[in-house]
């Protein structure tokens, strides 16, 4: 299977990003059975979407599967729906911050992923590694290009399954944060990442 996968670069300060580590991880060792192709996206309201959509057309993959960072979270976050809304809490890597603003205007209120969503969850768990199926993902970036991709999808009448994950903080992000903050190993992220993959 020939799959899209992407993350993002760091943002907010920080000099890593765990999405974009666990795709790296991927790529020196990709999962059996998938013909992997990466992005890191950059942290642009417009660069954003645009390089998600540019790697799109370039790799033609049969399935999609963004990554990105929620440093709120103490476990893997399957997101479900993502809202035609941009509310940026921080200004992005380009110093634009939109608030309360469509993403596409005129387009649909929201879009639910079409990945197996509960499959992935149930795939996870099973490998050992905490998990949880989430409502919502934000109103920044991440929200943003899983938005965009799926809107472009159904624009096209495509049937590629599509969707997002928010992964938490790494140890060296969450180290000396006040208040303290969540993290997990990237060696954990990449096993529940393995086990999510190999449902597709």
């Amino acid at each position: 299977m020939r799959l899209l996968l992407t993350g993002f670069e760091p943002f907010g300060g920080s000099a890593v990003n765990p999405s974009e580590q666990v795709v790296r991880a991927l790529v020196a060792a990709p999962p059996a059975g998938i013909e992997l192709h990466t992005a890191i996206l950059p942290v642009e309201r417009r660069g954003g979407p645009q390089a998600l959509l540019l790697a799109l057309q370039e790799t033609q993959p049969q399935a999609v599967l963004c990554l990105g960072e929620a440093s709120n979270l103490a476990v893997i976050s399957i997101e479900r729906v993502a809202l035609n809304l941009l509310d940026f809490r921080i200004p992005d890597n380009a110093g634009a911050q939109a608030t309360d603003e469509p993403i596409v205007p005129g387009a649909p209120a929201a879009y639910f992923a079409t990945l197996p969503v509960r499959r992935m969850l149930q795939a996870v768990e099973a490998a050992g590694v905490p998990v949880q199926l989430s409502l919502s993902a934000g109103a920044f970036l991440c929200n943003q290009v899983l938005y965009v991709l799926l809107h472009h999808l159904a624009e096209q009448n495509s049937q590629v399954p599509a969707g997002f994950i928010h992964l938490p903080a790494l140890p060296e992000q969450a180290a000396g944060k006040h208040p303290p903050i969540p993290s997990m190993s990237l060696g954990t992220m990449v096993m529940g990442m393995r086990a999510a993959l190999a449902v597709l």
